[in-house]
């Protein structure tokens, strides 16, 4: 182990997480991950799961340990969940005790897929999807907002899509996109999650769509919670994380991206055995 990594580890573990970093190893791994997508509710959907009074949350979201953080090492993702005498508490108080973290960029990443199941075989993993074209749309305003972005939308999925249509006729695989950068691939959810598929049980997999949790949150919940094992729950007040406003799309550039998506989105309702209303 080099010099670098035994400084970030101590640095990380002992001095940033303090007493969570030095009782790291009477802590426990989570139970499940919500691994995506980005700008489509994860933040919301997982705060809204923590209501639930057997759910213990971790020391914050969207934790990347799997991709960013991996070199910390497990007792640093340790200290960031509840110690076991806490969970053995919630589980004597409620019948039922279960942890788990969101990230929402773990879904496209091939080295996470690896890791999470080295680490977590048995993981219950869940993805909350929204329409590719609003999602498409609210990461480019992020963009505006953060100061990232300097092109026009128009200009900006020109290139997505002519580069992704390039790659497709090249036979080349989806993800050699650099999809962080890419806020048409991040919509193409049937090549990513056909990784997660191809390494974990179908079981073990929640696929969710975000449109139908803001219309019926109670009701997707009620799935979700069935999924992770514990009694259904009903939420007072449900999250609305990370919610901002912008110009509506122009209607022949949604026209245009939707039907870019067509033939990804059948592939993923195949996938799932699961059709969203994702009209336009």
């Amino acid at each position: 182990m080099s010099f670098k990594r035994i400084y970030q580890i101590i640095y990380y573990q002992f001095l940033k997480r303090n007493y969570s970093g030095i009782t790291a190893k009477s802590r426990v791994l989570p139970n499940f991950l919500i691994i995506g997508a980005v700008r489509c509710g994860t933040t919301s959907l997982y705060y809204d799961i923590c209501q639930h009074p057997s759910v213990e949350k971790a020391a914050y979201d969207e934790i990347g340990f799997f991709d960013d953080n991996y070199h910390l090492g497990e007792d640093w993702y340790r200290s960031l969940f509840p110690t076991k005498k806490k969970m053995e508490k919630t589980e004597q108080n409620t019948g039922y005790a279960i942890t788990g973290e969101d990230t929402p960029f773990y879904i496209w990443n091939n080295d996470v897929i690896k890791r999470v199941a080295e680490m977590l075989p048995n993981i219950k993993l869940i993805s909350i999807l929204r329409n590719p074209v609003d999602r498409a749309y609210s990461n480019y305003h992020l963009g505006i907002r953060e100061g990232t972005e300097k092109r026009s939308f128009d200009e900006a999925i020109k290139v997505d899509m002519d580069y992704i249509n390039s790659q497709k006729e090249k036979k080349v695989k989806l993800n050699n996109i650099d999809y962080k950068k890419s806020y048409i691939a991040k919509g193409i959810y049937s090549d990513q999650l056909k990784e997660w598929y191809n390494v974990f049980n179908k079981k073990q997999l929640c696929v969710l769509s975000t449109e139908n949790f803001s219309n019926n949150p109670n009701e997707t919940l009620a799935k979700v919670f069935e999924f992770l094992e514990i009694p259904n729950f009903s939420i007072k007040s449900f999250e609305k994380q990370k919610i901002s406003d912008y110009p509506k799309m122009n209607d022949d550039t949604r026209k245009e991206i939707s039907k870019f998506f067509s033939e990804y989105n059948e592939k993923l309702y195949q996938m799932i055995n699961t059709k969203f209303n994702w009209n336009g």
